[in-house]
């Protein structure tokens, strides 16, 4: 099991299925449905509301197969927030990485699949070539639009995370718009026609204005707040110089280890209090030497 949350799924996302609707149909019987509303998780008592699968409702998407049952997530968006929880039984609405310290892994890696598989199709409706409505297929992975027939596969956002290294010390920004004093690593979308390297290579440049020349791959994570893909690295700097853009980052320096533990304790370093996030990860990765 990944010690990264949202990832290490072990549901069976059954690929070779999942097209064939009368076998989806079947599953529906005896299968639960977890309930989200606008990107927001139902709950009871801080806990999901699972219900059965409702009949006639388009926003229902298969999630997989927990051994023989099937696994589904239903969006509650069409109704008021009010509505939507008293249809269910459930108390609030709330953001699912604010329910990841009371859930197992395997209950926050679904949640987190589900909202982005929902949030997807919710915002999706419609072919981006002729305009003309998309109807889904396959469970909810696939949408086909009604006009020129064009497939429209789920959108997935990669983006680079990197930890950059000087000798002993390592490299954190203060973001505009972040807390006063809070540090964090050095993030960005990669762009068309780049490789994951040259993604690492460019943001810190850009941001920082530090040359890197060995970037190592650590390790990836499934971000769907709302699409994205985590893809961790740690770089090493040239030079010590740096020189901020002043646009994305407002200062930057280099930082030793006892610095970073101090930053951890005062809770200014931004993946301090979401231990859900890679940038935990790879912070508590360098400090312990792994």
């Amino acid at each position: 099991m990944s010690e990264l949350a949202y990832t290490g799924l072990t549901l069976d996302r059954a690929g070779g299925r999942r097209s064939d609707d009368q076998w989806l149909a079947g599953l529906r019987k005896d299968a639960k449905a977890v309930a989200l509303w606008r990107d927001h998780c139902l709950v009871r008592a801080e806990q999901p509301v699972w219900m059965d699968v409702p009949e006639g409702r388009e926003d229902t998407v298969f999630l997989g197969l927990d051994g023989d049952t099937g696994v589904f997530a239903v969006d509650l968006s069409d109704l008021e927030e009010a509505d939507a929880t008293e249809s269910v039984g459930a108390d609030a609405a709330v953001d699912i990485r604010r329910l990841v310290s009371g859930l197992d892994p395997q209950g926050a890696t679904r949640l987190a699949y589900a909202r982005g598989l929902l949030h997807w199709n919710r915002n999706q409706r419609f072919c981006g070539a002729c305009g003309s409505p998309a109807r889904a297929a396959h469970g909810g992975h696939l949408r086909i639009c009604t006009g020129c027939g064009k497939l429209l596969f789920p959108r997935i956002e990669p983006a680079v995370i990197t930890l950059v290294e000087y000798g002993d010390r390592c490299l954190l920004g203060r973001h505009r718009g972040a807390a006063a004093n809070a540090f964090s690593t050095l993030a960005g979308f990669v762009e068309i026609g780049e490789s994951l390297e040259d993604a690492v290579r460019r943001e810190v440049a850009e941001e920082a204005g530090v040359a890197v020349s060995a970037v190592e791959y650590r390790a990836s994570q499934a971000w769907p707040f709302p699409s994205g893909l985590m893809l961790g690295f740690r770089a090493v700097a040239e030079g010590p110089e740096i020189a901020v853009d002043r646009d994305e980052l407002l200062a930057a320096r280099w930082f030793s280890r006892d610095e970073v533990l101090a930053l951890q304790e005062e809770h200014r370093i931004a993946g301090t209090g979401r231990t859900d996030s890679i940038e935990h990860f790879l912070v508590t990765s360098w400090l312990t030497g792994a």
